[in-house]
């Protein structure tokens, strides 16, 4: 399959339907999300500094990507990655690759000092993936669930 230029396939989700487009190669990372509360959890998020970007190939989206950048104490001004995914049939094509370079070009251009994202414990596929990226374990995340009212 031939691969798209970077600059012609990569778009940020703006519109109602560039994100709707983005559902399907998100749920597979985010099993649990639901198609009818997805936009409006983007949106919400979109006030948070939630961005959202996809690849497209032949038509149809193939990796997603939401970030956002922050300032806190720890790491100063920063770009965090809150979801990177490539849809399974388009896995090793370099449309992973393309996004974290887009990325992180995009920290640099906003004069971030570190790029970093999660990863779970049990996604050992994706944590090859980024050690070949470049990156590297700087710390533990540690979470609790809460109870909501």
């Amino acid at each position: 399959m031939p691969q798209p230029s970077l600059q012609s396939s990569l778009q940020h989700a703006v519109k109602d339907q560039d994100i709707e487009s983005c559902f399907d190669v998100m749920q597979e990372l985010r099993p649990h999300i639901q198609q009818k509360t997805f936009l409006p959890t983007i949106r919400h998020m979109e006030k948070e500094g939630y961005k959202l970007v996809f690849i497209k190939n032949n038509g149809a989206v193939v990796s997603v990507a939401g970030y956002r950048i922050t300032t806190n104490l720890f790491m100063g001004k920063n770009l965090y990655v809150d979801d990177l995914v490539t849809t399974s049939k388009a896995r090793s094509m370099a449309y992973g690759e393309k996004l974290m370079a887009w990325l992180q070009e995009e920290a640099t251009k906003e004069s971030c000092q570190v790029f970093h994202l999660d990863s779970g414990t049990h996604r050992g596929q994706a944590h090859k993936f980024y050690f070949q990226q470049g990156l590297t374990i700087a710390s533990y995340h540690f979470s609790k669930s809460l109870k909501t009212p």
